[in-house]
Parts: C-alpha cells; structure tokens; sequence
C-alpha cells in the first residue's frame, strides 16, 4: 500500500475548522471564507459527512457542489482536508441492503437515524462505499488545495454482533489457537463446564461470561476496524499525491478499536479532544467528568494531548474540538474568555500541528443544534470569532519555529489496550454501587494527574513501543516510568520492566499491575507477579474502598498534605526488604504500607498500593521527579500556573506557561527567554504578570 511521507514533516502550524456550506439554509461560501481568512483560519475539513449528497441515488454522483469551495478556498491560501463520507449511510443504502446494519446482539439490528449504525464488513456495504470513495477522490485528488485525506470519521463505535462478524472470529481463532483443545486449555473452559469438542460449538459473545473469551473478541473487534480504515487509506493511497497525507480521527474512548494499530498504517495521528470548559479547568477544583468522551480538568486535556501522541508517537492533528458549548442542548458550558487559547496552546505544546475546531457554524438543525461552532446560530462574528482569530494571528507570528517539536516528559506512564479491554469486562473499581468500566481509566489518570499537579510533563508509550525502545534506551530517555493498571502482561513484558530497573530506570508500580496474562487469567503467582522481589514489597490481598482513606507520611518518607488519600482500591502490600515511604491512617489498613521503595543497585522499584488521590499522587512524583524541565524556566513553578515545554528542530526548548486561574499570577524566570510571538527577548531574573486564563509562549535564547 503506498503511504505518503509523514505530515509532521510540513512547516508551520495548521489552524482551521470543519466547514459545510451545505449545511447553510442560504449561500454564503465567500463570506465565510473571508472571516476564516481574517481569522488566520489556514485549513478546512470537508465532505465527510453527506454520502447521501455525493451519491444522493444508487449510482448517481453528484460530484461538482464542493469545486467552488475548494477553488475559493485555494484561492485564499486556505488548505484543504478531504473526507470520505462511509460513516454516515445515505437512507437509499440502508432501504436497498437493510442487511448492512449492525447488531449490537445477533438479530437486534441497530435501527437507522443516527450514524455509524452499519457492519463495516458487510460485503454490500463495502462495494458501494468503494465505489463512493473512488469518486470523491478521484474527482478532488489533482486539486492543489487538498493536502490531506481524512478516512472515515471516529470509528470503532460499535462492537458487531453480526452473523457474518461471529463466522470470521471463529475463524481467527481457528488461526490463533490451531484446535479447540488448545482453546479449552488457554481459556479455562472446563470450568462450569464449557468445554467444546468442535469450533461449531462456540457460543455467541452476548452470552458469554469468560473474560479469555472476551478479550480475545475485544481484540477482534478492535482488528476489524483497523482492517477497515487501512482499507480506506490503500484506495486514497492509489489516487493521492506524495505530499498529501491519509489519516482518520479518533473519539479515544471508543470500545471497537487499538489506536496503535490503526494508525500503523496512516501517515499521521488525528483524534477529537473534547474536554470541559468553564470551572472544569480551575486548578483549584476538582468536578466529575461530564461524560464518557469528556475529559475534566486541566490533567484531563493533557492526558487527551498524551494520548494522542502515544499512538504514533509523534505529532499528531486535532481534527476536532470545542469551539463553543458541545453536547446535548442540557449541555451549555461555553469556555471562560482565554480557555480557547489556552486549550489550543496546550494541545500544541503536547504535539499537535494543528487545531481544528467543530466547527464553523452552530447548525440551526439535527442532533448537533447546540454542538457551538465558531460562528453562533446568528453567524455573525462574536466573542468566540474574536478569540480564534486571536488564537489565529499567533499561530501565524510562530511560523516556523515549531517545526520538529517534541513535548518533554518527566515520566513516562505505559498504556495498555489490552488492559482496558478487560478491565472493561471485568472492572475492578466500582462508582456509585455500581462496576466502573472506567476503571483502567480511573488507575492511570491517578498516575497521571499527580504528575501534572507536581509540576511534571507526561509521555504515554504503549507497551509495544517500550518493547521498541529496549531497556536501555528506555532508562536513558525516561528515568521514572509508571505501570499502573498495567493488568495484562506477557513475561517478555515483565522482563522488560525487570531490565530497565537493572540499567538504573526508577519503576513506580500501581494497582492490578502484572496480575493477569495476555489470556486475561490471574497469574498463579506472588503479586505483582515477577515484580515483587524487586519491590521488596508483595500482596495478596486488596480491598475496593467505599470512602477515601487518608494516607499520612512514614518518618523520613514523603512529603504530603491533608489531600493525601487512597481512593477506590487498596492492596494489602507487605514487607520484605522495602522501605515505606507513606501509610495509611485508618485502624484496619493501617496495618499495610501506602507507598514502599526499594533500591536495586542504580534501579529503583516504588510499590503504590492503592488508586491515589491527586496529593497522593502529587506527592509521590515530587519526590521520585524532583527537578522536572519546568523548573529550568522558573523555580517552584505550582498550579494554577503550569509550564508545558519541547525541543524544536533548531534544539532550543520551546515553552508554553499557563495560568489556570482567575487569579492573577507573577513567576520570575530563570533563563533568557524569546516571546515566540511577539519577538520581545526577556532576561533571566524578569517578573512576568499573568493574568486570568492567559498563555504565553517562548523560545529558549
């Protein structure tokens, strides 16, 4: 399949909007194209939603509407992103093959109305959304301002239940296991008695009760639909030109995909970062999470920006986020006057080259009415306007000089897909009496908020991409590395984290870490399996919490504060040549360490036996991460004021400091500085006012 080079290696940064004049109830293609260019808007993307516009019959295209908004567009130095419209399904296609819809259980058909309702396997589905797919590019490949190619759009919503779905699993585990009695063995099936004699016999995964069974159908599943966007990319691939890219995005949270595997095959990583808005991003709050595809607080958007770089790790595109209020018309949550700026620079500062909002206007229709765009319902340039357009002019004073950038990381916290699958099945946490399919989720973003909070800088590296890396280098680029929630694990992975103590790494182990195989059964072993020699420090058993138990600092141990707690989860860690570093203050659990350490020659192994709170956590990476980047631009820098930062290809560090706040804040730097911006220089020593929600951006001198 022919790939294109890397988008990562164009200059300056992207900015722009998903546009679609067809949504408009009058003409108004040159307005707007005026405003996003008086905005500094420098990319739209286009056509990926209307199938049934391009083909609005079986096999009849309409292919010339969208020519004058990319001749207008070209015209304006504006690029263009071009999507393939399969995941929304023209009402013609699913009337002529209702046998396309998916099933989210066998015979119980998604009923048409939404989108994403259909079984991308279907032989049906696929020629027709081949044939549509030839058309558009073919028509638009040649025009010179098409720079890139978006192949679907977040998939991997559903989980097939479909006959023909379930006919190829048995197969792939026909090829992954060779006969049933391998299968009977690897899965435990004589327990209550499921063992099978013939592949015939295999039941339907709505049934089923063993977590062997569903991670290997979560990883199936997950397989389809990187199957099914590489697909894609190999028909763009034959009409693109080599300087024009093929990616998808992403919604992260979706159950149906591996988002290291599905971008294996594109040239960049994309995804669509909602985040809260408003108090959400107050440092000195801490609010649920609005929703599932939403994250909270200032360590949530950062852990979004991680993430997507983890995929490919490198620089990646934001195809979509907040320009206004998104969600449901209950849902009204417009940002703080310089959230938007803040946002779009945080993005930046942790990878992405470009920020793309959704979209430009708010649609006076459908089920995304009060989805805010740039432009309000009135589409007369407001309040948001003048702040993208601000966003917009700086973008443009940075030019170049982000080129090459890659985010600096304190700590590196593995992630595990794998882990996620099963823990979604057979989660460990529970929220409100309830299981909590967030669980993997909830462990990690414990690690990862403690960083943030301390000051600290993230890399998330998928589990494959350490075993990439090797040990050494592994050790050499991120001294501290986190395992929490790391549940499925092979022995290579185990050694893995066993070599990189040996070379002098700094391993920090959280919860349900190395406890269960790549087959997702317990390990029969001392937990954490293979680890716990290291550690000087072993469980066997743990408990789930109801309520916080305050956790307390052991004689010269960590330095916390009354925020200090476990929350959700504690294993019942016990001693054997460990130092404890922190315990728990209650009359049962008090009799378990919180937090042990244990020097292995250069190496070090730190056991946290429980789901930390944020000073918990905050007070772990201050001690095992003393002295992250962020202090080289100003000592004690301290939320609300966060410093984020990267090398650039000229090796000077560029610096991104934020006040989350509506405080006004004064840091004194410590370093000559270059304000990215505006060209003025700073000397060491300098005090720098910044107001409420600001962002302000530098180049080391």
């Amino acid at each position: 399949m022919k790939i294109s080079p890397p988008v990562h290696h164009r200059s300056g940064l992207l900015f722009g909007v998903a546009y679609y004049p067809e949504y408009h109830l009058s003409d108004r293609l040159t307005q707007d194209l005026d405003l996003m260019q008086e905005a500094g808007i420098n990319v739209i993307r286009v056509g990926e939603s209307v199938w049934s516009t391009w083909e609005p019959r079986d096999g009849e295209f309409d292919l010339e509407w969208l020519a004058p908004v990319l001749d207008a567009a070209h015209d304006r130095g504006i690029q263009v992103i071009l999507g393939t419209p399969t995941y929304a399904v023209p009402p013609w296609l699913q009337v002529t093959y209702p046998e396309i819809a998916a099933e989210r259980r066998p015979g119980e058909r998604i009923p048409w109305g939404a989108r994403q309702e259909v079984d991308y396997t279907n032989p049906a589905f696929l020629f027709h959304a081949e044939r549509v797919i030839r058309a558009v590019v073919g028509r638009y490949a040649a025009h010179p301002a098409v720079i890139g190619y978006q192949v679907d759009n977040e998939p991997g919503l559903e989980l097939f239940h479909n006959h023909g779905v379930f006919v190829r699993f048995v197969r792939w585990l026909m090829a992954q296991y060779g006969d049933v009695e391998t299968l009977n063995r690897e899965w435990g099936l004589t327990y209550w008695s499921h063992r099978i004699g013939d592949w015939s016999e295999l039941w339907r995964p709505d049934g089923n009760t063993f977590p062997q069974y569903d991670l290997a159908w979560r990883r199936f599943q997950a397989e389809l639909t990187t199957n099914f966007i590489s697909w894609q990319a190999g028909l763009v691939a034959e009409y693109s030109r080599p300087d024009q890219f093929v990616t998808t995005c992403l919604q992260y949270p979706r159950r149906g995909l591996d988002d290291q595997k599905l971008f294996a095959n594109l040239n960049i990583g994309a995804g669509n970062p909602y985040y809260g808005m408003q108090d959400h991003l107050d440092a000195t709050q801490e609010l649920d999470q609005p929703n599932y595809w939403t994250t909270t607080g200032i360590a949530g958007l950062f852990r979004q920006a991680d993430r997507m770089y983890s995929s490919k790790q490198s620089r990646y595109l934001v195809t979509e986020t907040n320009a206004q209020s998104i969600g449901s018309a209950d849902q009204n949550f417009p940002p703080y006057p310089g959230q938007l700026k803040q946002s779009a620079f945080a993005l930046v500062s942790r990878g992405a080259a470009m920020i793309e909002y959704w979209h430009w206007h708010t649609l006076p229709y459908g089920a995304e009415t009060y989805w805010g765009g740039v432009l309000p319902h009135s589409l007369k340039p407001g309040r948001v306007y003048a702040e993208v357009a601000d966003i917009g002019a700086e973008f443009k004073a940075l030019g170049r000089s982000l080129d090459g950038y890659e985010p600096d990381a304190d700590v590196a916290i593995l992630w595990s897909n794998p882990s996620r699958f099963a823990m979604q099945f057979m989660p460990p946490l529970h929220s409100n009496g309830e299981a909590d399919d967030e669980s993997y989720e909830r462990i990690v973003d414990a690690f990862h908020r403690g960083v943030i909070s301390g000051g600290g800088q993230a890399r998330i590296l998928h589990v494959s991409q350490a075993h990439e890396s090797g040990a050494a280098e592994l050790a050499r680029k991120f001294p501290v590395v986190v395992a929490a929630g790391l549940y499925i694990t092979s022995d290579q992975d185990l050694q893995l984290l066993r070599d990189y103590v040996r070379l002098g790494g700094h391993l920090i182990v959280g919860p349900r870490t190395a406890y269960a195989d790549p087959e997702a059964r317990a390990r029969v072993a001392v937990a954490p399996d293979t680890l716990s020699g290291l550690a000087g420090s072993w469980y066997e058993e743990f408990s789930n919490l109801d309520v916080p138990v305050r956790v307390i600092s052991a004689p010269d141990g960590l330095d916390l504060d009354e925020t200090a707690s476990a929350e959700a989860w504690i294993d019942g860690l016990q001693l054997d040549g460990a130092d404890v570093l922190a315990q728990y203050d209650h009359p049962r659990f008090g009799d378990f360490p919180a937090v042990t350490t244990k020097q292995q020659g250069h190496g070090r192994v730190t056991m946290v036996g429980s789901v930390p709170s944020t000073g918990l956590a905050r007070g772990i990476f201050r001690w095992a991460a003393p002295s992250p980047v962020a202090d080289q631009l100003a000592e004690d820098i301290r939320l609300p004021v966060y410093a984020s930062s990267g090398r650039v290809a000229d090796g000077r560090r560029a610096w991104f400091i934020f006040n989350w706040g509506w405080d006004k804040q004064e840091i004194t730097l410590s370093l000559p500085v270059l304000d990215a911006a505006s060209g003025t220089s700073y000397e060491a020593g300098t005090n720098l006012s910044l107001g409420a929600w600001s962002t302000r951006t530098f180049l080391s001198r």
